[in-house]
C-alpha cells in the first residue's frame, strides 16, 4: 500500500479525503504538525500545489493538498482565499458575510476546491478543481456541516449544505466534485510501476 501524506494538520480533512479515496489502495496520513506551509498563492489551485509540493519535498513522500473557499458574486469573489480567516469562528464568519450582504439582491455564490498531488520530488503530477454554485441565504438553515454550510443554499436541491446528509454533501460539494475529477487520474497513476 502506497503512502499519501495529506498536507494538513486537520484530522477532519484527513477523514474526508479517506472517504473520497476509499476505493484506492493508498494509506493516507497527516503531515507532521511542525511542518508548516505558508499559503502565498493567489488562487486556490496555486495554494493547493504549493502545500502538496512543499510537504512532498520535505518528507520525500507523495503528498496531497487541497485549498478551498467561498466566493460571493456581490462581494467581488470575497471572502475567497480568506474564507477561513474571515472571522475567528464559524459564527463570526457567517455574521460578517450576512452583514456584508444586507440589502443585496444578487446572492449568487460558489464554493471552489482545488486539489493537487505531488510526487516525492515535489513535482505536481495531478490537479483537479471542483465548483459548486448556489446562493447565500439571509439566515442560517440546518444543523450539520461546518463553516458557511448553514447559509450556502443549493436551489436545485432545495437545501443548504448544513441540511444535507454526509453522502449527499460528498457527492454534490465542491470537494466532492474535485475528487470525482481526480479519482480516475489517481487510479491510472496508481497502476503505473
Amino acid at each position: 500500500m502506497q503512502k499519501l501524506v495529506v498536507a494538513t494538520g486537520n484530522p477532519g480533512k484527513l477523514r474526508e479525503m479517506q472517504e473520497h479515496l476509499k476505493e484506492l489502495d493508498w494509506e493516507l496520513t497527516l503531515k507532521p504538525s511542525e511542518l508548516d506551509v505558508e499559503e502565498t498563492g493567489t488562487t486556490f489551485r496555486e495554494n493547493a500545489a504549493l502545500k502538496a509540493s512543499q510537504v512532498a519535498q520535505a518528507l520525500n513522500q507523495w503528498a496531497i493538498a487541497d485549498d478551498s473557499g467561498l466566493m460571493v458574486n456581490a462581494l467581488d469573489g470575497a471572502p475567497g482565499l480568506y474564507s477561513a480567516r474571515y472571522g475567528k469562528t464559524n459564527e463570526e464568519r457567517i455574521k460578517r458575510l450576512l452583514t456584508a450582504l444586507q440589502g443585496v439582491t444578487d446572492r449568487g455564490a460558489q464554493f471552489v476546491c482545488a486539489v493537487a498531488i505531488a510526487n516525492p520530488n515535489g513535482d505536481i503530477v495531478l490537479e483537479a478543481e471542483g465548483i459548486c454554485r448556489g446562493e447565500i441565504l439571509t439566515e442560517q438553515q440546518g444543523e450539520g456541516g461546518f463553516g458557511y454550510d448553514p447559509v450556502f443554499y443549493m436551489p436545485d436541491q432545495e437545501m443548504t449544505f448544513a441540511e444535507m446528509n454526509a453522502t449527499q454533501k460528498r457527492a454534490l460539494s465542491h470537494r466532492g466534485r474535485a475528487f470525482q475529477e481526480l479519482l480516475p487520474k489517481l487510479k491510472s497513476l496508481q497502476t503505473k510501476p
